[in-house]
């Protein structure tokens, strides 16, 4: 079953992972190091990671060294630029509503 790229990102601890292994590659025990979870907690993030393409690993011999697969994140920068009108929009829209409520108020 492969996990739905948005499905992935929801979790802030998977989002984390993320952010880590941006950075540079990284061992599994350094990831879990950061993380008040189990290790098998950990790696069972990283699968879902893995699963979505978000996250690739090679061997390093008896290490894994996860990195971040940048063309996993494809999904979610078309689902940004097909969406960020509509949102500027409604953004917009919102802070006109509230000057205009109070442009009377002290």
């Amino acid at each position: 079953m492969t996990t739905d790229v948005f499905e992935a990102l929801a979790d802030p601890t998977r989002r984390r992972l993320l952010e880590l292994v941006s950075a540079r590659e990284r061992t599994a025990g350094e990831l879990a190091a950061a993380f008040d979870v189990s290790r098998p907690a950990v790696s069972r993030h990283l699968r879902v990671l893995r699963d979505a393409g978000l996250v690739t690993w090679r061997g390093d011999g008896q290490r894994r060294l996860y990195r971040l697969q940048p063309a996993g994140l494809a999904e979610v920068g078309d689902w940004v630029e097909r969406t960020r009108d509509n949102w500027a929009a409604r953004l917009d829209a919102f802070e006109a509503h509230l000057d205009e409520r109070w442009k009377d108020e002290p």
